[in-house]
């Protein structure tokens, strides 16, 4: 779990564009979905870019704990995501 240090709006509502900051570095939304319905709690996904690097990043969590869920993957080729540990998380 990453730490959310600051929710401009409920991560659900952000889309393409918007700006998240992970472990300081701001970056950009490119897509949001669902991941897989486990019995009712959500799991969705919010795709990042960040422009700087142009490396791809995957924001998961439940929709229904957020706080308690939120973790971050790297895009590291095609289809393989690797978890990453930032410090913090901020949108």
């Amino acid at each position: 779990m990453v730490p959310v240090t600051k929710q401009s709006k409920p991560i659900g509502k952000l889309k393409k564009g918007d700006k998240i900051i992970i472990h300081g570095k701001s970056m950009e939304v490119d897509g949001a979905g669902l991941i897989e319905n486990h019995d009712g709690s959500k799991e969705m996904f919010v795709d990042v870019f960040d422009p700087a690097s142009e490396r791809e990043f995957q924001v998961r969590y439940f929709h229904d704990q957020v706080e308690s869920s939120v973790e971050v993957y790297e895009l590291m080729s095609e289809f393989q995501y690797v978890r990453k540990e930032p410090k913090s998380i901020s949108w």
